[in-house]
């Protein structure tokens, strides 16, 4: 069991994003995207704070090295600031569906970085359970067409005929993959709850930024006082940053960044189960085969 610590971590962590997927769409229609994305990491900055000083008696990571700190806090950067701006940015150009389609890009980019940052290789098998998993998750997403904005189905040639948007996706999928592959390389031997700690501490202060530059504080201001809204970021926090990265960086740290990077993207395929039994969504064909075809491709990673 211990040799699979990994892929149990990654297939945990795209549990924990289905999660708080769910808590941030409902968040994100009370109080806005980017004030849920600040308000979560401050969130989850003092919950991985409060953890590490009962178990470490400090509430800021003093004792990692310079190493630790400049590398994990620059993969919080990548990872949280830049790469979720720019997802969130082509959800508004180009829709959820294909950004997410593009997103499937993000664990081969992560092996590439992976072989180039850290020098991994992956084994047959495994680059052959990559190709299964990403096609299952594809016909996953790629299940319902797309609506233009007269609410008329698009062809799928029409999908593709906004680069700008297909640059954000794609940015947004190189920023989470290079952001995990720093982190492990970052984390080293270092404790992995710190190490989320500093992610998430740089991820903050680099969405601090943004917002200053924005002059976008006073929708923070008025966000805190949605009772519902910090709710259901709570919720999201908690499965997010906290809880989800703290198993990618346990993910990353047992097995490839490509694996764990893999299994983390799994979410299209997790969230088919409450969709149905939550929300009574309706369930595809598609789906479902998309479904097995990606649990196959997961199983490659065990055998």
């Amino acid at each position: 069991m211990e040799q699979y610590y990994g892929e149990i971590a990654g297939v945990g962590t795209a549990i924990c994003w289905t999660a708080t997927s769910m808590f941030f769409e409902a968040a994100g229609k009370r109080i806005g995207s980017l004030s849920v994305n600040l308000i979560r990491l401050v969130m989850a900055f003092l919950l991985l704070g409060s953890v590490t000083w009962i178990t470490r008696g400090l509430f800021i990571p003093l004792d990692a090295s310079t190493h630790n700190w400049i590398l994990l806090a620059l993969s919080g950067l990548i990872g949280f600031t830049i790469g979720d701006l720019l997802l969130f940015q082509a959800f508004v150009v180009v829709g959820a569906r294909i950004s997410m389609l593009i997103m499937a890009l993000s664990p081969p980019v992560a092996a590439i970085a992976g072989w180039i940052i850290l020098d991994e290789t992956m084994e047959y098998s495994a680059i052959l359970g990559m190709v299964i998993t990403l096609t299952g998750i594809m016909m996953v997403v790629l299940n319902k067409p797309a609506k233009d904005a007269n609410g008329k189905k698009a062809k799928f040639k029409d999908w593709f005929n906004n680069p700008v948007g297909l640059l954000l996706a794609f940015g947004g999928a190189t920023g989470q993959a290079i952001g995990l592959v720093l982190s492990k390389k970052g984390m080293a031997d270092y404790d992995v709850i710190a190490s989320t700690h500093i992610r998430v501490m740089a991820g903050a202060i680099g969405f601090m930024i943004v917002f200053f530059f924005m002059r976008r504080w006073h929708k923070v201001f008025a966000a805190l006082k949605n009772g519902k809204g910090m709710l259901f970021t709570s919720g999201g926090a908690f499965f997010g940053p906290f809880l989800g990265v703290t198993l990618s960086l346990v993910a990353v740290k047992f097995t490839s960044a490509g694996i764990a990077q893999t299994l983390m993207s799994l979410t299209p395929v997790i969230i088919i189960l409450p969709s149905v039994f939550i929300f009574k969504e309706k369930v595809t064909l598609r789906e479902i085969v998309g479904a097995f075809v990606a649990v196959g491709g997961v199983a490659l990673f065990f055998l």
